[in-house]
């Protein structure tokens, strides 16, 4: 069977057993050995190939920077940071119309600093913006659409899983899609407050008839203590790989080693505690385990099929374009984001959209940046959507329905686009600091 051949029916053969319901991890090494056998007409040479792949994929010392920063995410989760920064953040914003809706975007920004993992935002946040707000006066539907779109800034401002993976299926510096992301991350965040500063304005009996009273006065060593934990891991993570300090993969053994220690300063962390988060850093760590080593079995069999440059030869034959491509790639991972996770999709797409981009001479920390920021607005459509699953069940409240919280997050999905537009239009606002 020919190359071009044997990588279009990988392609139908993947689609149709992910619809069945198989295992994205299995699907790809399943089509990666039967297309490779395919085009060899050789199982042994197949499994060898693909062997050889396995072996390559983890053994980066790179993708060690992956468990560390899962762990430094959930020790920051149980930590109480969330809550000490979202009482910060309103005692700034509350007095606003719409201030709580905004000082939760503002919390969550500055929780995704330092955790990179969006349903960790989603369930903590759950727990301690949600009822303030119901309290306050805020529609339900707003309250939980607030929470749901501002939590998918763990996945773009930087320390962030998505990124993480990208640099690794990109073979780019994760340092510096860490930087490429500061200012997209700070435009999407600034951009839900305005929304929701607008939503106060136009439909103020959403947010509440009047603007609330503010909350107690802090006294003056709570405004040093409560933020204090946040800087000390922003800068010893970030800082370290801006000044060039760390490498990645150092920075995230810092940060675990930091969020450790502030945990047990804090009281908030148990041995039965750390021991449930070490196991469900192992967990996460294994998932992506597997699917990194099917993607780059998928990756490999893709490049021997000659499938991405024919793709390219076809999208430069039809006079498309970089944005042309832009246009439709969006368009797929918007889609898929009904039906799969995040990294799901981008170790499906990237393979075949990568060397494309790449070769019509597109920046690829831009083009990381405009991934993570399609694949997150998957985090909020139905009927999947993992940020909207994970707030419904941390809710534990019954008269808010699952489609009440795709309502909610369904005019954050709309700024997150307007956010990605202008991202591609003006590709500077994620080169910039590189």
């Amino acid at each position: 069977m020919s190359g071009l051949t044997a990588g279009i029916l990988s392609l139908v053969v993947m689609l149709v057993l992910i619809y069945a319901g198989m295992h994205i991890p299995v699907v790809l090494a399943v089509v990666s050995f039967l297309g490779v056998w395919a085009m060899r007409e050789d199982a042994a040479l197949a499994a060898q190939l693909l062997g050889l792949a396995t072996a390559n994929s983890l053994a980066s010392y790179l993708f060690g920077v992956v468990p560390l920063f899962v762990l430094m995410g959930l020790l920051v989760a149980v930590s109480d940071i969330g809550r000490d920064t979202f009482d910060i953040a309103d005692r700034l914003l509350g007095r606003l119309r719409g201030g709580l809706g905004m000082a939760t975007v503002a919390a969550n920004a500055v929780f995704a600093a330092v955790t990179g993992i969006s349903i960790a935002s989603a369930a903590v946040f759950t727990k301690v913006a949600v009822p303030e707000m119901l309290r306050y006066g805020y529609a339900p539907r707003l309250a939980v659409g607030v929470v749901a779109g501002s939590s998918v800034l763990g996945m773009l401002i930087p320390p962030s899983l998505l990124l993480i993976v990208f640099g690794l299926l990109s073979e780019k510096s994760i340092g510096d899609l860490f930087i490429a992301g500061i200012i997209p991350g700070i435009v999407l965040a600034v951009a839900f407050g305005i929304g929701i500063f607008i939503i106060g304005h136009r439909a103020p009996h959403l947010v509440g008839a009047d603007r609330r009273p503010g909350a107690p006065p802090l006294a003056a060593r709570d405004w040093i203590l409560k933020p204090l934990p946040v800087v000390v891991l922003v800068s010893l993570v970030m800082g370290g790989i801006y000044g060039g300090v760390f490498t990645p993969t150092e920075a995230g053994a810092a940060g675990a080693l930091g969020a450790l220690v502030i945990a047990l300063v804090k009281g908030r962390l148990s041995l039965r505690t750390l021991w449930q988060l070490l196991v469900e850093t192992g967990h996460i760590t294994a998932s992506i385990s597997l699917l990194v080593l099917a993607a780059t079995m998928y990756s490999r069999m893709l490049a021997l099929s000659g499938l991405p440059t024919a793709f390219g030869h076809w999208i430069v034959a039809e006079g498309f374009g970089l944005y042309g491509l832009l246009a439709i790639y969006v368009v797929a991972v918007i889609l898929l984001g009904t039906v799969l996770d995040s990294i799901s999709i981008m170790l499906l797409l990237l393979p075949l959209v990568l060397p494309v981009v790449s070769d019509m001479g597109a920046n690829l920390f831009w083009f990381g940046i405009i991934t993570v920021i399609a694949v997150e607005i998957g985090l909020l459509t139905p009927p999947f959507g993992l940020s909207v699953f994970t707030i419904k069940a941390t809710l534990h409240d019954e008269s808010i329905s699952l489609t009440d919280i795709f309502a909610g997050a369904l005019p954050f999905a709309c700024i997150m686009l307007a956010v990605l537009v202008l991202i591609i239009a003006v590709p500077w606002l994620a080169t910039a600091l590189i």
